[in-house]
């Protein structure tokens, strides 16, 4: 895949290419919480809220669901520390906002995980107590993002977690203070980097963990052609991971650059049984390991938009667990999420 040096190393979703391929909702019944999106208002790559309640009304029944920190809409001013706070206060007048333009139908960003930087130590507690001033019925966790590198494929622009952060004194007595506020962390890390969450999540018995995108398997750089290897790699960390009950799992974000797939190059966006024969054994993986109690489902929309579109995301895992039964269906799709972030 020697083109992809070349794009952004999250390409823009292009909501022209991902109308080239469309199909009905399978099971259009089914309820869904959609576990993990983000809601940007950025010249170069907009996706607001009226686009997003449009995606949830394009035949599958998306009925509330789960912002996650993306370092929008922060406060220009006051202490740096304090500034992620505007992104939770945006949010939740988005979700008053969604609900009144949905007559109740559709709880948009029912949940909100912002971002506060857990290396302040205890002093994380100031911003820890803004965020849930800011929407004390919605605010549900912090993600403070972990993913780092060596390999030059995932060099990107903008400041890097140092390496090695989840065993820090100093993030580890911040990591502390978020069960005493009822809080959860969502753990956006790559696959090498999962044996350190383990310790981290072993460490903290009584934190909840969600762990992002299946634990970020790579498939660029030095990572391109050993799809075989990293999976061994990456299914004996989840099944390591699995065994400890404090961490659930998200199913999803597959769709970014970063996993190597390369269904953001097509001339055309696949289908969703494309999808589902590549996504497949990531995903049967995590079930296997975690159980449909403890797995939800997300779209990471829009930044797997550049794989294909909302509708055809759905249709794929769909396809994927046609087999499981009625109840298995309703933890993966909008129980466990409902659980975890408190819905």
């Amino acid at each position: 895949m020697s083109s992809t040096a070349a794009r952004p190393f999250h390409p823009p979703s292009d909501p022209r290419w991902q109308a080239l391929h469309s199909e009905p909702a399978l099971e259009p019944a089914l309820e869904i919480v959609d576990a993990h999106h983000h809601l940007f208002d950025r010249p170069s790559w907009p996706y607001r809220l009226e686009d997003l309640l449009d995606d949830f009304a394009g035949g599958h029944r998306v009925r509330s669901s789960v912002y996650v920190q993306c370092g929008e809409q922060y406060l220009a001013e006051g202490p740096a520390h304090l500034r992620p706070v505007g992104e939770t206060r945006f949010v939740d007048a988005a979700a008053r906002r969604a609900l009144h333009m949905t007559e109740g139908a559709v709880h948009a960003c029912a949940a909100i995980v912002g971002f506060a930087d857990l290396t302040l130590g205890a002093a994380v507690d100031e911003v820890l107590e803004a965020h849930l001033r800011a929407a004390p019925t919605r605010f549900r966790g912090i993600r403070h993002g972990l993913s780092t590198d060596p390999d030059p494929a995932y060099a990107r622009s903008g400041p890097r977690p140092s390496p090695g952060l989840m065993a820090d004194p100093a993030f580890r007595e911040g990591f502390a203070r978020l069960a005493p506020h009822g809080l959860s962390f969502d753990a956006w890390l790559y696959h090498p980097q999962i044996p350190e969450l383990l310790e981290l999540a072993r460490a903290f018995p009584d934190t909840n963990i969600v762990l992002d995108h299946v634990g970020g398997p790579l498939g660029l750089g030095g990572y391109a052609g050993r799809r075989d290897e990293v999976f061994a790699q990456w299914r004996d960390s989840i099944r390591a991971l699995a065994d400890c009950p404090n961490v659930v799992v998200k199913l999803g974000g597959l769709g970014m650059r970063l996993t190597g797939f390369g269904f953001d190059e097509g001339r055309q966006p696949p289908d969703s049984t494309t999808l589902a024969a590549a996504w497949k054994p990531w995903i049967d993986t995590c079930i296997e390991a975690f159980g449909a109690e403890r797995a939800m489902f997300e779209s990471n929309f829009p930044v797997d938009g550049c794989s294909c579109s909302y509708g055809v995301l759905w249709n794929a895992f769909k396809r994927i667990t046609a087999d499981a039964s009625a109840d298995e269906k309703a933890a993966l799709y909008q129980r466990t999420a409902r659980r975890v972030y408190r819905i």
